[in-house]
């Protein structure tokens, strides 16, 4: 199989038109979860190391999606490489480093920051496909990037461990544009569970050995233990599912679009539930974010 068909559906995926309420409902539910994920994340920070947390969560994940009948099917020889670069890129690292970052930066600006996904895909898909993307698709890409600068500019003007949270969070970012190439025809091929699954399985075995090192017998509070398991069973197990799925529907770029809205959720769960301060600048931020995700799901020029 060519490399030239696989890097197409990567980009466009299977459904190129403009999103219907279907569309729109798997984007929400994703965008949903993820954005709450950060919350459980800043959770089980009260008990467990970040090494510990990326490795119970993509287990569990793992673990969910192994009990389903399609998460069965045998990945081919020739794709086995393309498993194992989304499990570390897209699995493995973003989950260490978003625990990582949240021991420096709060919950609501580690999820603000997701915002960066559909910017560097696009980029990515540009450099990969040689093409310039479409009129529309370029806006709110430009769009977007602005309402990245308005979330992020009081973290840099802070600078210390705030700036070195934003690092790391935009590393993680790269690894989710990155898994992106590889999920979509992936996902067309094997399915999204499948996918997902297998992912998840190099995800756990690469972290292993840095959860076990890092361990540290101690108090645990309940309260840790209940996000950890809600952050792998919903969101790891079931969000890559449906990312995956996602990303294959809808191609690299309309896909992390995702990007562009999590951002509302996590601000909202963070305020509300964590108490965590918002400035205006950064509530103008996701609105224009939200409006260069809605330009990035049209049609094709």
């Amino acid at each position: 199989m060519s490399d030239t068909p696989s890097m197409s559906s990567a980009v466009e995926g299977s459904q190129s038109g403009n999103f219907g309420v279907r569309d729109w409902g798997h984007i929400g539910l994703i965008s949903l979860i993820f954005g709450t994920a950060f919350l459980w994340i800043s959770l089980s920070l009260r008990s467990f190391s970040p090494s510990v947390i990326a490795f119970s969560r993509v287990a569990l994940g793992a673990v969910v999606l192994a009990t389903l009948k399609s998460s069965r099917r045998r990945i081919g020889r020739t794709d086995v490489k393309r498993v194992v670069a989304a499990g570390l890129f897209g699995q493995a690292a973003p989950a260490l480093l978003f625990a990582m970052a949240e021991e420096r930066i709060s919950s609501a600006l580690t999820g603000m920051m997701i915002s960066a996904v559909p910017i560097i895909a696009a980029v990515l898909a540009a450099m990969l496909t040689r093409k310039v993307p479409a009129g529309t698709r370029v806006a709110g890409l430009g769009i977007g990037f602005v309402g990245i600068g308005l979330l992020s500019a009081p973290a840099f003007e802070q600078g210390g461990g705030q700036a070195v949270g934003v690092a790391l969070v935009l590393l993680a970012v790269l690894g989710y544009a990155l898994a992106g190439i590889f999920y979509a025809p992936l996902q067309q091929r094997y399915g999204a569970v499948s996918v997902a699954m297998w992912a998840l399985v190099v995800a756990s075995v690469s972290l292993a050995p840095l959860a076990v090192f890092d361990f540290e017998p101690g108090p645990v509070e309940t309260v840790s233990v209940v996000a950890l398991l809600i952050l792998g069973v919903l969101g790891t197990g079931l969000a890559r599912a449906l990312l995956v799925s996602a990303t294959g529907r809808f191609g690299t770029v309309r896909s992390s679009m995702i990007g562009y809205l999590i951002p509302g959720v996590a601000l909202l769960v963070g305020v509300v539930v964590l108490g965590e301060s918002v400035e205006m600048v950064q509530v103008v931020g996701v609105v224009t974010a939200l409006f260069g995700g809605y330009l990035l799901s049209r049609k094709l020029a």
